[in-house]
């Protein structure tokens, strides 16, 4: 009986500082997990904050095109006033002043 106590005392040792060891690792593996789990949130975040500016951008680029287009239209329409506006007609000073 003696022996067979001393061999299971020697035996749960061991066992002891091998749960201790998986409590660790566990613990651990926890904290790694919840590391990458931050970090796959962070960079979701990031891809939506992306998207969100490279729609931004795009309404933008679209908004810019539509301003050229219009101020072109307006261009041409101030030209075509001021060369139908004898205000705005050249005139020969030379000639009136002779």
């Amino acid at each position: 009986h003696l022996s067979h106590l001393l061999s299971s005392k020697a035996e749960g040792a061991p066992s002891t500082m091998m749960n201790a060891d998986m409590d660790a690792v566990e613990a651990e593996n926890q904290v790694e997990l919840e590391e990458k789990t931050r970090l796959i949130n962070q960079v979701l975040e990031l891809q939506h904050t992306l998207e969100d500016l490279s729609a931004r951008v795009d309404a933008v680029k679209e908004e810019n095109l539509k301003l050229k287009s219009e101020n072109q239209v307006l261009g041409q329409y101030i030209e075509n006033l001021m060369s139908a506006s004898s205000v705005f007609q050249t005139t020969d000073t030379k000639s009136k002043r002779k």
